[in-house]
């Protein structure tokens, strides 16, 4: 960690009860809504948005205007890109069927949790509730609909599995015997449930 003291554009828009940690900085017109706790060393982009009670780790990227939408959970070292979306509401409607406008007491949010290291692609949705597992790589313009096993990459509309990435993000080479190697490092992985593990 930094140690330093967050920055915080002036021209951002951070509730009173927002907690950053050391060394975040949120910019240009970013939002950042009531009770939303920010690890150390995070970056919130340009007119990016973080709702209400949303919990982000340490060394965080959300990128220019993603939408973290509550009760959104990510991990540490997450790469949110450039106009992402985390959506909460599974049947959204604007009004009830007798005209009223919908209010907060008329739905349940539900949220997207992101575990470590993972990155989701510029202008991907993500439709909660989902989850993405650890080292996954979700990517551009992808549509979430279900959950993401750890290391997978995902892509296509609906997101489909399409290969493995291990902790740097190149794609994993097969070497045999359910053994998955990273070109870059070398480090090798194996099944462990749906997806893999560093082994």
């Amino acid at each position: 960690m930094s140690g330093t003291a967050a920055t915080v554009h002036p021209s951002a828009d951070l509730d009173d009860d927002v907690e950053l940690g050391d060394g975040t900085r949120v910019w240009h017109l970013a939002q950042v809504r009531a009770g939303a706790r920010v690890g150390a060393d995070c970056n919130i982009g340009r007119g990016a948005y973080i709702g209400p009670g949303v919990v982000l780790g340490r060394a965080c990227k959300v990128q220019n205007y993603a939408l973290v939408y509550e009760p959104a959970i990510v991990g540490d070292g997450v790469f949110i890109g450039p106009a992402v979306v985390f959506t909460n509401d599974e049947f959204p409607r604007a009004a009830n069927p007798d005209g009223s406008l919908k209010g907060s007491d008329d739905w349940h949010a539900v949220g997207v949790v992101v575990d470590d290291g993972a990155s989701i692609g510029a202008r991907a949705v993500c439709i909660a509730p989902v989850r993405i597992g650890a080292w996954a790589l979700v990517a551009a313009g992808a549509v979430v609909t279900r959950d993401v096993p750890a290391h997978a990459l995902v892509a296509g509309v609906p997101a489909k599995r399409v290969g493995w990435v291990g902790r740097t993000g190149r794609p994993l080479t097969s070497a045999g015997d359910d053994v998955w190697v990273c070109p870059e490092t070398g480090e090798r992985y194996a099944p462990d449930g749906d997806g893999l593990r560093l082994v």
